[in-house]
């Protein structure tokens, strides 16, 4: 699908997946023309991640913790706001054990 059609289909805009794809957590395909070109799934993952940003994850932790998140590696039966909510429990779990593993700073 193109772009105009995944931003209605997933409700976002344009511009925000521009930006998703600049900063690696989307990707698409190129036609001859440039035009860029979604997989069906791209539906999915961009409202997981509209729910990490909700969340108040930034793009740089989105991006470590996605791909653990992707819609081929989905547990059944779970829906996608709990997997969201899990991946976002998990990654603030490990920051906080950084932080008491991490020497004092000076």
């Amino acid at each position: 699908m193109r772009i105009g059609e995944l931003a209605r289909r997933s409700k976002v805009s344009t511009r925000a997946l521009r930006y998703y794809e600049e900063q690696g957590i989307l990707r698409s395909e190129r036609t001859p023309s440039g035009q860029r070109i979604y997989a069906d799934s791209a539906v999915d993952r961009v409202r997981l991640i509209q729910h990490f940003y909700a969340a108040g994850l930034g793009s740089r932790t989105i991006a470590t913790i996605l791909p653990g998140a992707e819609p081929a590696a989905r547990v059944p039966g779970r829906s996608l706001r709990r997997r969201a909510l899990h991946a976002v429990t998990g990654a603030r779990r490990s920051r906080r054990s950084r932080r008491r593993t991490a020497p004092p700073r000076r």
